[in-house]
């Protein structure tokens, strides 16, 4: 019955956000929001860019609506249906996770009226990069979105603040190519939500079908060649989301020795390995050109793919691979029980990346 609930969860979302992103392309274009072709713009003509919002909103909508259900059934009881499926012991737990839920939700939607806002009038990297520390540090003290609560508070809040910084900069950098950003996050949002379920979670695995069914349902729209893009008011929320959401997972069985430990912290940063391996490899490339890290251009993963021969398709394509390949890996690391093998999954991912390397230093 839990996995009939998450199904209905991911169906719903996808078709609501389908519906939602058809309206914002008419939405779109009423209200010129338009992603105009030019600078390190790759695409040829102008496209409509509320695609983000319809995300957003499918997202928010369904989560809400879930949160007022799971509080009101708290209340008044569980209906028949939940009872008979096991699904009623849960309600109090979830209903206890609604506060901190709401707090997430509006980063959320501190996020996604920053991009709105840089959609409409580029308000630069470094504002907006502001925007992102403060909204991590308020979840990360406030609402109690951690990682590492093994090692101190102060390192545990440090590192939690960092992780969503980077995660939502990484997705915002990988929103450069038609269906790029949103099938990447549907790939590791189904990894997290493997990893989360098979530690025996709820609240987790609920939320990111919610997440991949409203990317879905975007997608449907934004695949090769795409007719909107999410623009930065989807790419920062799917980033925060997908940060938050990987800092909520758990990762251990319980025991808490030293090498669960380390799952803990690893399997989360190779199940996100691919984009953030964009992100460093794009900064790193400006920065020996002498040039701002933070300034778009065309020097992304997908773009020097792109650039050896492969059409808009096959590169996109080949990131889901290369993603999947590396999120598989990773929402497994938490159920291996030797050193030795959770040794060679990392290394297995560190390989992949390595090709890839190899492959875009070769000339054609």
């Amino acid at each position: 019955m839990i996995v009939w609930a998450g199904l209905a969860a991911l169906g719903m979302s996808f078709y609501i956000a389908a519906m939602a992103t058809s309206l914002a392309k008419r939405v779109s274009v009423r209200l010129h929001m338009l992603d105009v072709p030019g600078r390190h713009k790759a695409h040829a003509e102008s496209t409509p860019l509320l695609g983000g919002s319809a995300i957003f909103l499918t997202f928010t909508g369904v989560s809400l609506f879930g949160l007022a259900l799971v509080r009101v059934w708290a209340v008044t009881g569980a209906p028949g249906f939940l009872e008979s499926s096991g699904l009623a012991v849960h309600l109090p737990g979830a209903a206890e996770r609604a506060p901190q839920a709401l707090g997430i939700l509006g980063g959320a939607t501190v996020l996604h009226a920053i991009g709105l806002i840089d959609d409409r009038r580029h308000l630069g990297p470094w504002l907006k990069l502001l925007v992102q520390v403060l909204v991590a540090a308020a979840v990360v003290v406030f609402v109690g979105v951690r990682v590492a609560h093994h090692w101190g508070p102060t390192a545990s809040i440090t590192l939690s603040i960092l992780w969503i910084v980077a995660i939502t900069n990484s997705f915002n950098f990988l929103d450069n190519m038609d269906g790029l950003a949103a099938g990447v996050a549907c790939i590791a949002g189904l990894a997290l939500l493997g990893a989360a379920a098979g530690m025996g979670q709820i609240f987790v695995p609920a939320w990111l079908c919610v997440l991949v069914g409203s990317l879905l349902g975007f997608l449907l729209h934004n695949f090769p060649p795409a007719s909107i893009f999410m623009g930065d008011a989807g790419s920062l929320v799917v980033g925060y989301m997908l940060a938050v959401l990987s800092c909520l997972t758990t990762y251990t069985t319980g025991r808490q020795n030293a090498v669960e430990l380390l799952y803990g912290v690893l399997a989360p940063v190779l199940m996100m390995a691919v984009p953030l391996y964009d992100t460093a490899s794009v900064m790193l490339i400006r920065i020996a050109e002498r040039r701002n890290p933070m300034i778009g251009d065309t020097r992304h993963f997908s773009h020097r793919l792109q650039k050896r021969g492969m059409s808009k398709r096959k590169t996109v394509l080949t990131i889901y691979l290369c993603t999947a390949s590396t999120a598989i890996a990773a929402s497994l690391l938490p159920h291996v029980a030797s050193v030795a093998a959770a040794v060679m999954m990392v290394a297995q991912v560190v390989f992949i990346l390595l090709i890839i390397a190899v492959l875009e230093s070769t000339d054609r």
